[in-house]
């Protein structure tokens, strides 16, 4: 922490949320269990977040997701579910944020992460948390190409926002809303995700 912060600036405990309750309507099958480097996307995404600095892992999936848990191993981390997920991503956002808050309430951050994103690593989320802490912003997101994106991590003060998001709006609106508050971390390989048949196809297995 460097001098000119104040300690309430920095983050001491932080969640990372895994958002995974799509129905994958343009692949035609569910996506979090498209395999990748022996391992399912979303138990990649699951793992990775077990291994990284966050103290605490909360996977969001939709009501109907029965056969995605029977394939995946959720050890060491809670789940919930989404009844609304068919409004949109905001949605998932606010069950996320809310399971956060009823589980644990000495966390005050969390990182939004996805799980067709196969080269996010423990490495590039510990950096959100070591950026948060050199800085004292609030928001700190990945950076690629020429936008920003998840995984994004949102100081507690953000919660209420995040959990205010309707319909398909994601965090980025409250990204560019806040622009100010905000540093970012480079994720070049942030802009490879997985929507279509085409996508899973070219990034090889």
């Amino acid at each position: 922490m460097t001098a000119d912060l104040n300690k309430s600036d920095v983050i001491m405990n932080c969640c990372a949320i895994i958002l995974a309750a799509g129905q994958s309507s343009r692949l035609g099958k569910p996506k979090q269990l498209l395999k990748f480097q022996n391992k399912t996307l979303l138990q990649h995404a699951i793992d990775t977040a077990k291994s990284s600095a966050v103290q605490s892992v909360i996977l969001v999936l939709a009501s109907s997701s029965d056969i995605i848990l029977s394939k995946i191993d959720i050890s060491g981390i809670h789940v919930t579910k989404n009844d609304d997920w068919q409004t949109g991503m905001a949605s998932t956002i606010s069950c996320g944020i809310q399971a956060l808050q009823n589980l644990d309430i000495t966390i005050d951050a969390a990182i939004l992460m996805v799980c067709d994103q196969p080269f996010v690593t423990p490495d590039l989320l510990n950096s959100l948390i070591e950026k948060q802490k050199a800085t004292g912003k609030p928001i700190i997101t990945s950076q690629y190409g020429d936008t920003m994106g998840t995984p994004a991590l949102f100081k507690k003060q953000f919660f209420s926002r995040l959990m205010d998001l309707k319909g398909d709006a994601g965090a980025k609106k409250i990204m560019m809303q806040n622009s100010d508050l905000l540093a970012t971390i480079s994720f070049p390989q942030g802009s490879i995700d997985i929507d279509t048949l085409d996508d899973y196809e070219a990034l090889g297995k």
